[in-house]
């Protein structure tokens, strides 16, 4: 005898399959195009010339100095890379320095002998592949042992100034946080802020998310009364509500070191 599906009531919705039901919800753009204007205007006048943090004298101990910066912080890095980066700053000065060495420079700093061998790794590459000069691709910079894809694009923006996002923690967080650029991985966040930041506010917009994280929208607390962009964010984390500040900020050139 032949199986007869059910008549559904006249009206009733047909249920949905399971890969129906699985599909995430398509998240929409919080913010419109005036307010993300207004935001990155506000981080530009706020800091019109954002430094990194991390200390270094060239792309290749840039390379170094963020590789070694993984699960570290950046201060404990350039306490490190400072007397480092005096004997060893070209592939070839780190390889004649060998990796038992480096250890002894970097061993305050987290994972050092795991980071001592890559940094070997990646200057023998570098000589090797690239005539012992750092790449200016993200598809060849990601082929050093240590860089991924974060430090590609901190290498990118920084030595070469190309407009890059590197999503770090900061920015991953701050993206979900005021709903910017949600995404349940730095990929996901970076291919969005890359969508709707304005290509005038593209290449310092790294360094403004990462300061407003570190000095003002802060992991355990965010300091809603003196954000810049308080009267803009759709955060459901806000701690108050406060009005837009003057239409001209006054200058806080606050570099990542202050």
């Amino acid at each position: 005898m032949k199986n007869v599906k059910p008549k559904l009531p006249v009206g009733a919705a047909k249920p949905k399959s399971a890969t129906a039901r699985r599909a995430p919800p398509r998240v929409k753009n919080l913010y419109g195009r005036d307010e993300l204007q207004e935001i990155f205007r506000r981080f530009s006048i706020q800091r019109p010339e954002p430094k990194g943090e991390l200390e270094h004298v060239n792309p290749f101990t840039l390379v170094v100095a963020v590789a070694l910066s993984a699960q570290a912080t950046d201060a404990g890095v350039n306490k490190a890379t400072r007397a480092l980066f005096a004997v060893a700053d070209t592939p070839e000065k780190m390889l004649a320095l060998g990796e038992e060495k480096l250890r002894d420079y970097i061993k305050t700093i987290g994972l050092y002998r795991n980071k001592a061998k890559n940094v070997i790794a990646l200057s023998e590459k570098l000589i090797r592949d690239f005539g012992g000069e750092v790449p200016r691709t993200r598809e060849e910079l990601v082929t050093l042992p240590g860089v991924g894809r974060k430090t590609a694009n901190v290498v990118l923006s920084m030595a070469f100034g190309q407009k890059t996002i590197a999503v770090d923690t900061h920015i991953f967080r701050i993206a979900n946080r005021i709903l910017l650029a949600p995404g349940k991985t730095p990929d996901e966040v970076e291919e969005k802020l890359i969508k709707i930041i304005p290509d005038e506010y593209l290449y310092h917009a790294h360094h403004w998310l990462i300061l407003h994280g570190r000095y003002c929208c802060k992991a355990r607390k965010p300091e809603c009364e003196r954000c810049i962009i308080a009267d803009l964010c759709k955060s459901p984390e806000k701690t108050c509500d406060v009005p837009a500040p003057l239409v001209e900020l006054p200058p806080q050139n606050i570099s990542a070191a202050s």
